[in-house]
């Protein structure tokens, strides 16, 4: 299989730090284009439609589950649902690069099984719970109810790090994205 068939997936509970490894990462390696999922939650402010997300009211989001446009998808939360467009993948391979996703824990699990080997699954962990709850704290974005459903959300979703490729400790973004860097330039050039 050529390179641009493979995928690299990155999972973690919110406010670990997967966006921000994969940003420094895109500038090391221009094989590669972000998939943009698909979601039902409103834009946060600053957030593009196509840009940030695919953006959907619930109902049309479940009507194109219903067609099967999704590879897959996931309600998040009670009435908010995330998910990989077929026509995301299609897109970015027949531009003939490497896709990066950024999702959530289940999701990478679901597609790490779709893709197989032709998938490098990271998992990124926090340092510790209290960090990620200060992290989740700091971006001023969420009410106290949010964050304490994010941290519930994310202490199950650290139980499931075994079921990546690896997992990189985001204790020190630096060391963390030369880690990921590392793994992804193994896998590519295999």
């Amino acid at each position: 299989m050529s390179n641009n068939k493979k995928v690299i997936l990155f999972s973690a509970p919110s406010g670990c730090g997967k966006t921000t490894i994969i940003g420094r990462l895109l500038k090391y390696f221009d094989c590669f284009e972000f998939s943009i999922s698909a979601t039902s939650r409103a834009p946060r402010s600053g957030e593009r439609n196509g840009v940030d997300y695919y953006y959907m009211s619930t109902a049309e989001f479940k009507e194109r589950v219903q067609r099967g446009e999704f590879l897959e998808w996931e309600e998040v939360y009670e009435g908010t649902c995330y998910g990989t467009l077929r026509s995301e993948i299609e897109r970015i391979w027949d531009n003939g690069h490497v896709i990066l996703f950024d999702v959530d824990v289940k999701g990478g699990m679901n597609l790490k099984r779709h893709f197989g080997s032709n998938a490098l699954s990271i998992f990124v962990m926090p340092p510790s719970v209290e960090e990620l709850e200060r992290r989740l704290r700091s971006r001023g974005t969420e009410n106290e109810e949010s964050i304490a459903r994010r941290l519930k959300r994310s202490i199950d979703e650290l139980q499931e790090s075994g079921n990546f490729d690896h997992t990189v400790i985001n204790d020190d973004l630096d060391r963390a994205v030369l880690e990921v860097k590392k793994l992804i330039e193994e896998f590519i050039y295999c």
